[in-house]
């Protein structure tokens, strides 16, 4: 049998995605009949498909020889040494502060679907990160159609155990266990058909879906999408008109998304924020030296993982960040925070895929109110389509023409 990722990897991506539909069955069913579960009591349900489907993605990474060749490479070994040593160093200084070892290997969370980013960045290397991305768009439409049936049937007729939609019924959630996390999904499957040429029916569903949920993270990353699809019709010219207004669209965004009545719920004022409040607190409580501010002060206090494990404030200090950069400062300290900026504006720097402002500009957006590594499958899509925008520079021509064959026409 001969490997070729080109082809099999949209498949093994989809269904690696497609393992939300069952992961979290019981809360789904519990969140329909009116019952939220509590953390530290959830029924785990199938959640370990993720895992097996990461597991067989990573598998077949190995045994393909261009993607196990790209991915050992030197440089990709030198970068992924330098995190370890860091990774291992924060561990260490975990245990040191006498915390269980479950907590700092909770906080190792973010790095559990790195892998993808690595086959990610050797199929863009390889000049086959476009054609991947199409047939796994292609493919991932029938997700989309399950999701918005769930979450129109929600919205009419679920009660509203997250808050009310503007159908009358409860805020929907999918196949997920919260409304949040379907909305945050929704948004970046927008992200992903957005890059797609002939997918702008597609990128609408799914934003419908994300303002469906009543999240405001996937309210504001939807419009992101929009923005840069609007923004890439125009003339360069004429671009000026949609950069100036910017700041002032931003905020309206956000007050638009904070409304009772595209939120559901009462409590989203953005000037009274409970996540402000959580901050401000953790920082004035936790900080107490430059060790805290450099290396953090105990990495996996502030995890969703413990969370879901154990129940909230199990652990002396432990709390729920609810924004990738806290969870950074916390677990990895300003070091790590700066490192993952760094790497960030870097890809702006080393990539030339067409897209790397919106992929780049939408994880940073994405981690703002939300740690969204920690969350599957967004996790899973963000993961693999960083990896294939950074590896999209400087591939030969030889290595794209070994790739794949291009993609052409449009998927409705």
């Amino acid at each position: 049998m001969k490997i070729r990722f080109e082809k099999d990897l949209p498949v093994l991506l989809f269904a690696l995605v497609s393992a939300s539909t069952l992961a979290s069955l019981p809360q789904v069913e519990s969140a329909w009949t009116g019952v939220k579960e509590v953390y530290g009591e959830q029924d785990f349900g199938l959640r370990i498909l993720r895992e097996a489907m990461l597991a067989v993605l990573v598998a077949y990474a190995f045994f393909e020889p261009r993607l196990r060749r790209g991915a050992l490479s030197s440089a990709v070994l030198a970068f992924l040494g330098v995190v370890v040593t860091y990774v291992l160093f924060e561990i260490g200084y975990a245990l040191y502060l006498d915390l269980p070892l479950v907590v700092p290997m909770a906080g190792l969370r973010v790095f559990e679907y790195l892998p993808l980013a690595l086959i990610g960045f050797v199929s863009g290397r390889l000049g086959a990160g476009g054609y991947v991305i199409n047939r796994f768009a292609h493919y991932l439409r029938y997700y989309i159609a399950l999701q918005a049936v769930l979450a129109i049937a929600q919205a009419l007729w679920a009660p509203p155990l997250f808050g009310v939609s503007f159908f009358g019924g409860g805020r929907p959630f999918g196949t997920f266990v919260s409304p949040n996390l379907f909305g945050a999904t929704m948004a970046t499957c927008a992200l992903l058909f957005s890059l797609v040429p002939g997918m702008r029916k597609w990128v609408a569903a799914s934003v419908f879906l994300a303002l469906l949920s009543g999240s405001r993270t996937a309210f504001i990353s939807s419009l992101l999408v929009i923005y840069f699809q609007v923004y890439g019709v125009l003339r360069p010219r004429d671009r000026w008109a949609l950069v100036m207004p910017a700041p002032i669209l931003a905020v309206g965004a956000l007050l638009l998304a904070s409304s009772p009545l595209l939120s559901g719920r009462d409590d989203a004022d953005p000037t009274q924020d409970g996540r402000i409040d959580l901050w401000q607190r953790v920082f004035s409580e936790q900080i107490h030296g430059p060790a805290d501010l450099l290396f953090g002060w105990g990495l996996g206090l502030s995890s969703n993982t413990i969370n879901v494990l154990y129940g909230a404030e199990h652990f002396k200090g432990q709390f729920d960040s609810d924004s990738l950069y806290l969870y950074l400062m916390n677990g990895y300290g300003l070091i790590g925070l700066l490192a993952y900026l760094f790497f960030l504006w870097t890809t702006t720097r080393m990539s030339v895929h067409p897209n790397k402002g919106l992929v780049v500009m939408f994880i940073f957006v994405a981690g703002l109110t939300f740690n969204m590594w920690e969350y599957f499958p967004q996790n899973a899509i963000l993961m693999y389509l960083w990896g294939m925008v950074l590896g999209t520079g400087g591939q030969s021509v030889s290595s794209s023409l070994q790739a794949g064959p291009a993609v052409s026409g449009s998927y409705y």
